[in-house]
């Protein structure tokens, strides 16, 4: 008995076309162009999810910088002081401190300051 598959196949062509629609020319209309375009645009999305997480990291690290900058330090410097002085807050939340409350990271870089300081010693 011979598998006709009527209904499968024309469920995974509908499901695929569905998922390309909105794509320039044959990608949207032609299934084998539409299959290749879906597993290309998978794939940048996946590559994208990661590097989204690079580029926060970048930016935070920019933010903090700028901001050790404006103190009289750098971020490295700031950075090894901050784990000399046992303070553990990841860059996001120092990102956050240093845009939204400068007198609160003007404390942080003088604690760094001061366990360079006492290590240095």
């Amino acid at each position: 008995m011979r598998v006709k598959r009527g209904t499968v196949r024309k469920n995974n062509r509908k499901r695929i076309l569905k998922r390309v629609e909105g794509y320039y020319g044959a990608r949207h209309k032609l299934f084998k162009t539409a299959k290749e375009a879906n597993i290309k645009a998978e794939q940048h999305a996946f590559n994208g999810r990661k590097e989204r997480k690079q580029e926060f990291r970048k930016l935070w690290i920019r933010r903090i910088s700028a901001a050790c900058k404006l103190n009289d330090i750098s971020y490295s410097q700031f950075m090894h002081g901050l784990s000399l002085a046992n303070v553990q807050l990841n860059r996001k939340m120092l990102s956050e401190i240093a845009g939204t409350n400068p007198e609160e990271f003007k404390n942080l870089v003088a604690t760094a300051k001061d366990a360079l300081a006492k290590a240095s010693k």
